[in-house]
């Protein structure tokens, strides 16, 4: 078994002298900065996470609290500038992307490590038709013909569930509704064959039935093809059944992770409880929905002490005062707060 220990900036590491943990992709202490005319923002502030062969990772928060910025330094296309990564490694098989060189990393990126973007219509060319760009990449990276790329492109196809394939190769992104535009940009992350699969927002202006089936089949897909998959969402209805663990950020730092049963069952952290108070319930028909008070803090001027003292229905001096330590509450579970284990029983008022 591997020793762990909790870092105090935001995540779970191998503990000093310990083994190193076989993760396949692991973000550590990583801290990301974006230079503005009103000043520094400090987005990202000691994120950890893991991802181990096979799995699926949610990482769960509000717009603004760094979910996709991590993503996209772990893709290698973060913005820089206004983006700076001031500190932190991304490993992947072990080795450090950050420390890459670009000609490195770009054989990582699409072959290894693929990415869902969240809006599919701005994320296809309106000009090209789907097939033009499905094949691209196994034209251009796997040095296939236009013959065979389109063959395999009618496959990805299928695999992600497009009626009638091959008809539709010469179709135009328009011509394809929401959930089906966001099947195309499926087919295209796995056209080299990725271990990893970054899905950003994956149903993102979707309607709920739809949301549905794209949640089925980044599922389905990820047992069939045995991908890891790090889904990035601000809603906790869409993960229940496709997640195996939940990392919660909260103005770029990870404030929960747990187990996905034993996070819905028994948040241990005021934010992820608010959550999950909020999401509407059958059984409550009638009563006032319930919501977290406040706003995201500005990432300019950030809160002292803990950032979501402002919001939090427990805060005390010492969450004013006091940046909460990531706390070891069991076996792969942790909260940054300073009641995490009075939270987790439900003893707190």
């Amino acid at each position: 078994m591997t020793h762990l220990t909790v870092e105090a900036s935001g995540g779970i590491g191998p503990a000093p002298g310990g083994p190193a943990a076989p993760h396949l992709l692991e973000v550590r202490e990583l801290f990301i900065e974006f230079h503005t005319r009103d000043g520094v923002a400090k987005v990202i502030n000691g994120v950890s996470y893991h991802l181990n062969p096979g799995e699926t990772l949610a990482v769960l928060g509000e717009s603004g609290s760094g979910k996709s910025v991590t993503a996209q330094a772990i893709m290698g296309i973060l913005d820089i500038p206004p983006g700076r990564i001031t500190g932190g490694q991304i490993l992947f098989r072990g080795r450090d992307l950050l420390t890459m060189e670009e000609s490195e990393r770009r054989q990582v990126r699409g072959k290894e490590i693929a990415m869902i973007f969240q809006d599919a219509l701005s994320a296809l060319n309106p000009v090209f038709t789907v097939g033009f760009q499905i094949t691209e990449s196994l034209r251009r990276r796997a040095g296939m013909s236009k013959a065979d790329a389109n063959a395999r492109a009618v496959e990805l196809m299928d695999l992600v569930r497009i009626p009638a394939a091959r008809s539709r190769l010469g179709d135009y992104p328009h011509q394809f509704s929401g959930g089906m535009r966001q099947r195309v940009m499926i087919a295209m992350a796995l056209a080299l064959n990725p271990t990893v699969l970054i899905a950003d927002e994956p149903t993102t202006a979707l309607d709920v039935t739809v949301q549905a089936q794209v949640m089925d089949l980044l599922g389905d897909l990820r047992r069939d093809l045995n991908m890891a998959m790090i889904l990035i969402t601000h809603d906790l209805g869409v993960v229940a059944d496709v997640a195996d663990r939940i990392a919660v950020m909260y103005a770029g730092r990870i404030v929960e992770h747990a187990e996905v049963h034993d996070l819905y069952a028994r948040p241990a952290h005021p934010y992820t409880k608010g959550l999950l108070e909020s999401i509407p319930r059958l059984d409550a028909r009638g009563t006032e929905l319930t919501t977290i008070k406040g706003l995201p803090p500005n990432l300019l001027r950030p809160p002292s002490g803990c950032t979501f003292h402002p919001r939090c229905p427990y805060c005390e001096e010492v969450c004013v005062v006091r940046v909460p330590p990531l706390m070891q509450l069991g076996n792969d579970r942790t909260s940054a707060c300073h009641f995490a284990q009075e939270v987790l029983d439900g003893t707190i008022e």
